[in-house]
Order: structure tokens, then sequence, then C-alpha cells
């Protein structure tokens, strides 16, 4: 028996070193790290009770969660405070929400000094704060994340600041706590000690008395108050109504002139946006806001109150000050000049487009508190359906098992997705763009090859990659920009013909033609290499990039009639807003009324009022590098582009970037494993994250999607309380005992081969890989000593050593002093090695050759500005 026992032990040993040396993490150390990056305030979160974590000398985290709960009725509102743990002032400088929308409906985090109650957590029917209480943060489903101006923080603590701060979460449906789980979401500030010059606040402005009939179809509810305190600079903004809100604005008004705030759908993500353009109040202006509301749809009157037959109409701004003048909190919740609202901005009464799967959709228990603190007040926001936080709860990462990598392509130059989201690609067939295609006054030189005779628009089924159609034999003979309106028609530009063409999806002629053909100009009438097209959804105008030889914007009507345009050359030194070096790539962004552009050879993204072609922001980043292809917009909130080959002596890599377009931030950078970028040309995203990015020089397009990270989610799976934890969507699929498709199963596989292991196997897991060998081999063992027992009688004992060594020796290997699992388990007929042998490593499938001279001409025609010469100094 103890011999037994002795080679049991071994093999336990074996099996662990040999799963160890699979990929798998030892199990000890993944428990350590999920442990080590939780911090929830309960024990049935996984967390522990330590809500500060410093973030060196002067800056901490800190953690605020709801400790544990249980929402027993839909939109309940649960409140829990927490002092803050150090007696100096301190500055809050960023926020990240610690929630999910599997649970949370959205959350308000307040700065106070007496919270209503000193339980761990509170009904907030009861109240939030006994004294004045300021909102410092708001978030909200589909929200991205807020981020304060360099430099401005909220101040507490201290003499004057709040000592606590008190988060109210609002849980809308509670369908998800039906097994009693807990919930510990919450919000993680950053906070330093370091003093800072500029001190936020918060300025709400809210109509109290405003009535909508039944059946009208526009009701205006509009406040104002005069400012009569020291100058704020206000730097973001949200708005908030209920289901009949269709437009919110906001305004300074200065001697008569009316300057915008913000403005936004109140059906689409309630964050809060960027001021485009700073904004300054002084003593003496006037704050103005609108809310457009309809009655449609009602039966009676509909007034502003708490519940989801009421309204609300709130414009909330975030400002700053210098410290010294600080005020923290203002309201405004009157209508000082009534009159005034005449000359009120014609846009304040457009409402914005919102797509149907945008709308929000109420729930049948929408409590929208009003409860009022002081001065302040405890706004809820209305449900949305599924929608997807705009958290980093996703990565990118390239769909190894799309076929559409290996399409025999010329180079690609332009991507789209059509009405029914099909990926449709414009590609130059058996044309290239080198070096001998234009002369020094850009015109065509290869016109004798004739057009291009094979199809140039190819629609891809983006599941399998199956060519569903295509179009655009012998028009073209440089493809370069694409784009799809909303009637499905394509509009495409070619460098060569120096023309914008929209095409009918089953016209054999272009249905409208801009530009006069092959002949380059900077005129109404022409164009110069023109690289992109979009089509606005709402008025159908035209938006022209003009291109690789002109510097420009250039918009027409529907039917090709010249409205306007804006741009210049970039002038020597750095780059000037509205100045262009290659404007390559277009996206609109309606929820925003912005047009983007690629401003390739500057490495930037410029945003423009789409109908003023007014200046908005800059996106850039040093990850970027010199320069910037591609953008595409997403509706929601994302933004995702692709920047191009770094020059000599430039060490950023070429990679597609996922932005936050509220932000600016880059929330994640994505790269294919097969093959690799070479020169990637275009890029475009669905509502669903998948993005594709085609590659002129690889002839090649990727497709990307978005695998799910499931960070604090407090929902049990099966029994299984998933917290912190980055899983696969697959994963998630199996906890939740889902049935899960064939393909996503074999996709899941597929990329955990390439991953070789992923780091995010759980402890349970691993566990049970590691227990269930060993009793299946425990009771092996117990059956042959039985059977010996039964036939050897007494020399049983040595029949069994004798068994068990053979079993050993077998897992070892003949003359081997390791173990080979994929031996021993190979010996068995049914099984396969797949999983155990070595993977192979796929090269890069560049089809263009070092000497080759046809690389394409676009890498030259705007080559990287001089360096500036050395000065001596004597």
């Amino acid at each position: 028996m103890a011999g037994l026992i002795n080679n049991l032990l071994i093999l336990l040993l074996v099996f662990q070193n040999s799963c160890l040396g699979l990929g798998f993490k030892n199990p000890l150390s993944v428990f350590k790290r999920y442990k080590d990056t939780t911090r929830s305030l309960s024990s049935e979160c996984l967390g522990n009770n330590r809500p500060v974590t410093s973030l060196g000398l002067t800056d901490f985290a800190l953690d605020i969660r709801m400790p544990g709960v249980t929402p027993k009725q839909s939109d309940t509102y649960l409140c829990m405070s927490l002092r803050l743990p150090v007696d100096e002032e301190a500055y809050v400088v960023d926020f990240r929400p610690q929630a999910s929308m599997d649970t949370v409906h959205h959350m308000l985090l307040f700065g106070c000094n007496v919270p209503s109650s000193t339980e761990n957590y509170w009904d907030c029917d009861e109240g939030i704060c006994t004294d004045k209480s300021n909102i410092l943060y708001a978030w909200a489903r589909n929200a991205p994340p807020t981020r304060l101006p360099k430099g401005v923080g909220f101040k507490v603590g201290g003499e004057t600041g709040s000592k606590y701060f008190v988060l109210q979460v609002h849980y809308g449906d509670v369908s998800a706590f039906r097994d009693k789980h807990k919930d510990c979401s919450g919000v993680t500030l950053h906070l330093t000690h370091q003093r800072q010059p500029l001190i936020a606040g918060m300025y709400l402005m809210m109509s109290v008395n405003t009535v909508i009939p039944p059946g009208e179809k526009v009701v205006d509810a509009d406040i104002a108050c005069h400012y009569q305190k020291y100058p704020m600079h206000l730097f973001a903004y949200r708005v908030h109504t209920h289901r009949l809100g269709k437009v919110v604005s906001g305004y300074r008004v200065r001697n008569g002139q009316w300057t915008l705030i913000g403005r936004q759908s109140p059906q689409l993500p309630q964050a809060f946006y960027p001021v485009e353009h700073l904004v300054d109040v002084n003593f003496g202006d006037t704050l103005a806001a609108r809310c457009v509301f309809t009655g449609e749809g009602r039966t009676t009157e509909t007034h502003i109150g708490g519940t989801a037959s009421d309204e609300m109409c709130n414009f909330y701004i975030m400002y700053y000050m210098e410290a010294k003048h600080a005020v923290s909190y203002m309201t405004c919740t009157q209508n000082i000049n009534p009159d005034m609202f005449r000359n009120i901005p014609q846009e304040a009464n457009i409402p914005i487009p919102v797509k149907s799967d945008m709308i929000m959709m109420t729930h049948e228990h929408h409590h929208e508190e009003t409860k009022k603190t002081d001065d302040s007040s405890s706004l809820k926001q209305p449900k949305r359906e599924e929608e997807e936080v705009l958290d980093q709860d996703f990565h990118i990462e390239e769909a190894v098992d799309w076929p559409g990598v290996n399409l025999k392509l010329g180079q690609v130059s332009g991507l789209a997705l059509d009405p029914k989201n099909n990926l449709v690609i414009f590609h130059r067939g058996d044309h290239v763009w080198d070096r001998n295609s234009f002369d020094s006054s850009f015109v065509y030189q290869q016109r004798g090859l004739g057009p291009i005779e094979q199809n140039t628009i190819l629609v891809i089924d983006p599941s399998n990659a199956e060519v569903l159609d295509s179009t655009g034999k012998n028009l073209f003979y440089l493809p370069h920009g694409l784009s799809i309106d909303k009637d499905g028609n394509y509009w495409v530009t070619d460098v060569a013909l120096h023309q914008v063409f929209k095409l009918g999806v089953h016209n054999k002629e272009p249905l409208l033609i801009l530009g006069r053909s092959l002949q380059p100009g900077s005129d109404k009438n022409h164009f110069c290499q023109p690289t992109d097209v979009a089509v606005d959804p709402v008025t159908g105008n035209i938006y022209v990039s003009d291109g690789y030889c002109n510097s420009r914007i250039a918009v027409f009507s529907p039917n090709g009639m010249f409205i306007m345009q804006w741009g210049e050359e970039t002038s020597v030194g750095k780059a000037k807003p509205g100045q262009f070096r290659i404007p390559h790539s277009l996206t609109l962004v309606p929820e925003f009324g912005q047009l983007c552009v690629a401003d390739r050879e500057n490495g930037r993204i410029q945003c423009f009022r789409s109908e003023t072609g007014e200046f908005t922001r800059e996106i850039k980043h040093k990850l970027f590098g010199t320069e910037l292809f591609a953008v595409s917009y997403v509706p929601g909130g994302l933004l995702f582009a692709v920047n191009g080959m770094p020059y000599p002596g430039d060490i950023e890599p070429v990679q597609g970037f996922m932005l936050n377009f509220s932000t600016g931030e880059i929330m994640d950078t994505f790269i294919p494993v097969r093959k690799s970028f070479e020169m990637p040309h275009d890029i475009v995203a669905s509502e669903d994250k998948t993005v594709y990015i085609g590659d002129a020089h690889a002839k090649t397009v990727w497709k990307f999607t978005s695998t799910e990270k499931m960070e604090h989610r407090s929902v049990k799976k099966a029994g299984i309380e998933v917290q912190e934890i980055k899983a696969e969507t697959v994963i998630e699929a199996k906890l939740k005992n889902k049935p899960i498709s064939t393909e996503s199963s074999k996709k899941w596989e597929k990329h955990h081969m390439v991953e070789q292991a992923s780091p995010g196997i759980s402890f349970v897991l691993i566990t049970t890989l590691l227990i269930i060998p060993i009793v299946v081999l425990l009771a092996i063992a117990v059956f042959i000593r039985w059977r010996k027992t039964r036939v050897y009688g007494a020399d049983a004992d040595h029949k069994l050593e004798s068994s068990s060594g053979r079993i050993l020796g077998r897992l070892q290997g003949k003359g081997s002093g390791g173990l080979n699992l994929g031996n021993f388990f190979a010996s068995h007929k049914s099984y396969s090695r797949k999983g155990f042998d070595r993977l192979s490593t796929e090269g890069s499938d560049q089809e263009k050759d070092e000497d080759d001279g046809t690389d394409s001409e676009e890498e030259y025609s705007a080559p990287p500005p001089p360096p500036p010469p050395v000065s001596s100094s004597s």
C-alpha cells in the first residue's frame, strides 16, 4: 500500500508539472493576481477591505463601492457613504466607473459633510446628505468615462471641502438579482495632494414648471439666469430628459450674442461631453438653456416630476474657476427673460437624428427621483435597451478564422459597410499607383492602359468572406475612397480621373459625377486627386476630401451644386487648425453634427462642424506617429483609426486604434496575427465593434472583432460569481449554461491555440484539470489492487508495484527523463494530438519584393518636412 501511495504522489507531481508546461499558470499565482486586482468591500464580491491604494508620494486611489447589496425591487435607489481617508485637502482628478450595465442603471456621486445615514448603506428615499451636497460625477449606461482637463480638480477635504463621498446607485431592472447575489458597483477616484490651480464645479440648469399638453407636437422648456460671480470656464456638459425629450441646448448670452455651450439629444448616452470650444462666463452674462419636447402619444398632460410618466429638463455644466474664487456648485431653475428666447439660434429647435437602435427604451418602472437636498438634485436617467458600456469592457483582436484575408485583390484603397452590414471593398485590380503614374502637374500618364478590366467593387459576406456581388468593371483607373449612403448608393473617388462618382447598386452608369475627367484643378468644378467622400444621412450634403494636391474639404448639395469649402495647405512649422497635409479619410459623426478628417501627413484627426466647417477639435497622439491614414466613427462614441508605416528613425509601430470620441483618449490598439500591416489604407467599423482594415501594399483585408472583458460584473453565472476576471465571450456563454455555436467554439479554440494559453484561466478550471486525472488513476489503481488480490493473493503488492511502474514508464517515455503526454495520449486510437504539438509560426505573406518598383507612389506624394537646420552658437 505504501508503494501505491508513493506512486500516486509521483503521478500527481508529474501531471502538475505537465499542465504547467502546457502553458497553464500556477493556480496559486492566478489566485494571488485575482486577489490583488480586486478591492470590493464585500467578501461576496471576492474583494478585501482596503478601499485606499497608494499611487505614489502624493496620489492615491479611492474605491467607493456598494458593500454587497441585493435590491429587491426594480427602480431601487441605494446610497452608501465613505469618509475621505485624509484630513488635509485633496483633489479629485479622475473618475473610473466600476459598474456593469447588467445590474446598474446609473450612478451619482455626491460630496458633503454629513451623510443622511451612518449605516453601511441605506434607501436613498431617506435622503443623501443632511447638509448641502454637491454632484461630483454621473455615470449611466453606455456613458464614457469623464476626464478632467489637466490642472483641474474637484477640491475635497481640508477646512472647506467635503469630508464624505456619498454614492447613489439606481438599480433599474432587478431581474439580474433573482439568484440573490450581492452587488459591489461603484467608482474609483484618483486623488492627489498636489494643489490644483483650477477648481472644478457643477452648474445645474433645471426647469421646474413645464407642462406638456397631450398631442402637442412641439413644446419648449426655457431656463435662463444672470451670472453674477467670478469668471468660470466651461469644459463639459450633460443633458437629461425622459422619453419625450428631443433635443437640449445650452448657451452663454453676452451683449445679445448667443454662444453654444453644448447641444445633444437626450436619447443618446447621457454622459458629460466636452465643450467643443472653451466658453468663459463672466459677471453680467446670461446662461440660457432650452429643452424641446413632444406630447405626441400622450393622452394627458405631462408635468415635471418624479415618475415614469413625468418629464425632466436638465442641463448640467462642468466648469473650473481660479482656486481663490472657486464655487463648487450652482443652480438655475427660473427664466428671467422669456422674450430673449425669440432670438435663440434655430439649431436649438431642431431635433438631433438618432438611429432606432439607439433610442432610449423606457422600463415600466422608471422612477425618476427629483428629491432635493438643499439646492442639489438627485436626478435619475432612463434605462437603455441592451447596449454596451463605453468603458474598456472589450479588446479588439483579429478574427483569425476569417477567410477574407486570403481574397485575391489588387491594391485595396477603400472599405465601407452597406445597409445590410456587408463589407464592400474598392480595389485597383491589375493597376498600381507607382512613381510613373503622374507627371509634375498631377496629370495621369498611363491612360494607354485603359480602365481597369476587373470588377473593382466587391460585396463580401462578413461572416465567410464569400463574394455576394461585384461591379465597377471598365470604369476606373486608380480607385481610392469609398463610402455608402443610407440608401445603399456607392460614392467613390478616382485619383487618376480626379473625379467623384455616385453609383447605384444595380446601375451600370454613374448616377452623378463631380469633377472633370483627367483634369486636375482646384476650383468649384475640379479636384486634384480627391481621396474620400462622405454623405450626410440627414441633409444629403456631399463632403469631398481633396486631396493629394489640394488641401481642402469641398461641400456639395445632394444634386452636386457647390456649397462651400474650407482648409488650406500646412504652413511651415506646427500645423494649425484647418490646415491639411493630405486630407486622406473622412467620417461623419451625426450625433455631434461633426465631420472628422484623417489629416494624413500631419499625423492627426481634425473635426469640424459639418454645417459650417468650423474647427472643433484635434485628436493627436504620439502613438499615431508621422502619418494617420484613415478614421471611422461608430455611433455611441467610438472612433477607430489606423496609422502608417514609420519613417526611418521613428519608433511608433503601424497599428489600429480604438479611441473614445468624447475624450480623445486611446482605449485600445490592435495589430493582425496573420500577415503584417504594410500600408494600411482604409478602415471601417460597425456598431458591434467589428473592424475591417484594407492594406494597399499587402493587398489584403483583415477582420477584427471585439473580445469582451468581464471586468467587475457582479452577476452570478450558473452559480459562479464572476468578478474582475478577463474572459472570452464563449466562456461567459458556458458559465451562463447557454449553448454556443460551433463556429464560436471553433473560433475560441483557434484563438487560444494562437495565444498558447490564456492568462485568465480560472483557479477552478485549473484545479479541476489537476484533480480529475488523479481521481481516475486512483480508481484504476484501487481496481487493479482488488483484482490482483483476488487473483494473486499474497503476491498482489509486488504485482501492483510492477504495474504502476509500467504506467509511469509509459508516461515518461523510453529513455526519456521528461514527461511526454502527447505520446501517452496519442497511443489511444481516438485521440488527436491537437493542442500538444508545438505550434508553427505563420510568417508574413508579403507579395511585393524588396526591389519591386511597383510600390505605391502614395508614400512619396508628400515627403516628410526637412529637419530644421542645426544652428551653432559661439
